[in-house]
């Protein structure tokens, strides 16, 4: 039985998203919102500027790229991407999670693309890379956000690729270095490794993406919020601010403040430094610790963002797939009760499993302060089960 730990983390907030806000954040923060003014005035399309050019800078993102704010969160984003621009050629599917298993979903259920390929893989293992054929466009998920499984890099993809390589980035972009270079679309959202607030997403489109919007219009209808060319033309607006619907002028502020602390921190480097020290912690804990190890198979394919934990204690690892579920719903329960960590247990269509973020808004001292109370919890529980039969 593991004894109760005596230090606990200063922030209970390990959420894979909506994600803990920045250290230090208060409300205070959004005193300068442009609140009550129209999105279209002089100040309120340079907010929305000043959003895409800070996220530029701190990614690194090439000059000839272009980026806007869109609606619906990254899924939002995601979706304007597959409706405007796939068609055009075959289309492969790389699929390992839920949220990938979505946009594969898409490609068959509702664009009804004759030419579509799904390339999957369980929970914890990664579709195989090599068989994507790049002759077609290929939708990819850079993070698994909900198996804890990412791409070891982007060296996978070849420079002379004839399709589009279209990246949801949205639980690595800020936390994970994104090869531009080897990427056309690229999408994330706020709510994510900046610790904004939702419903609203970011599109990135290199140049082989705006070739292919202005020269290749789908033969379906598409919505007037997933339009990005007329004419044959970008509408190059929506990528200096012009949204093509209404933001929330609060939220806009919200992420100029996480973009400043972020520059404030040490810019994007030191992200991705910050995201792989939590990591760190608790691969030291999990190589201590009997019971736990991580949901994905291999070293180069772990998350350090959306960190999913498996059982392999074989007293709890082997039980029916309802009990397992109900026996993780109950450790993290036990955290929340002690107010230690919040909202700990994987998502819904995920193995039973724990999943933690540990994205740069997380101080990697308040991950390794959690990781001897998931130790307790996980004993508690496993007691309480004992006792109860």
């Amino acid at each position: 039985m593991a004894s109760k730990p005596t230090t606990q983390p200063n922030n209970p907030l390990f959420s894979s998203g909506p994600c803990t806000k920045r250290p230090g954040w208060t409300p205070a923060a959004l005193a300068g919102a442009s609140l009550g003014r129209s999105h279209r005035s002089a100040e309120g399309k340079g907010k929305l500027a000043e959003v895409i050019d800070r996220s530029k800078a701190l990614l690194g993102m090439p000059d000839d790229w272009r980026l806007a704010v869109v609606p619906g969160s990254d899924t939002g984003a995601v979706e304007m991407a597959l409706w405007s621009m796939l068609g055009a050629r075959g289309v492969d599917s790389l699929v390992w999670e839920s949220f990938g298993k979505t946009w594969a979903t898409d490609l068959k259920s509702h664009l009804k693309l004759d030419n579509a390929r799904i390339i999957d893989a369980p929970y914890g293992e990664i579709a195989d890379l090599s068989a994507a054929d790049w002759s077609n466009d290929v939708v990819f998920c850079w993070n698994g956000t909900t198996s804890g499984v990412r791409v070891p890099n982007g060296d996978w993809i070849p420079d002379d690729r004839e399709g589009l390589a279209i990246c949801d980035a949205t639980s690595a972009a800020f936390a994970m270095d994104l090869p531009w270079d080897k990427l056309d679309v690229v999408t994330w959202s706020w709510q994510k490794a900046m610790g904004g607030e939702a419903a609203h997403g970011m599109l990135a489109l290199g140049p082989r993406a705006v070739e292919r919007l202005e020269n290749y219009t789908p033969p379906w209808p598409l919505p007037k919020v997933f339009r990005m060319a007329k004419g044959g033309k970008l509408i190059e607006g929506l990528f200096r601010g012009e949204t093509l619907n209404t933001p929330s002028m609060l939220c806009v502020e919200d992420a100029i403040d996480a973009l400043k602390w972020m520059e404030s921190a040490g810019g994007g480097a030191a992200m991705v430094a910050r995201s792989d020290a939590s990591l760190a912690a608790v691969a030291d804990w999990v190589a201590a610790t009997p019971w736990v190890d991580f949901l994905p198979v291999s070293t180069d394919i772990r998350s350090s963002t959306s960190i999913c934990l498996k059982y392999i204690d074989p007293d709890v690892a082997n039980m029916a797939t309802n009990d397992l579920h109900a026996f993780s719903k109950a450790l993290a329960g036990r955290l929340e009760a002690e107010g230690i960590a919040f909202d700990t247990n994987n998502h819904r269509d995920a193995p039973p499993s724990l999943r933690i973020w540990g994205g740069a808004t997380v101080e990697p001292s308040d991950m390794a302060a959690l990781l001897p109370w998931l130790d307790w919890s996980y004993h508690e529980t496993k007691a309480a089960l004992a006792k109860a039969a």
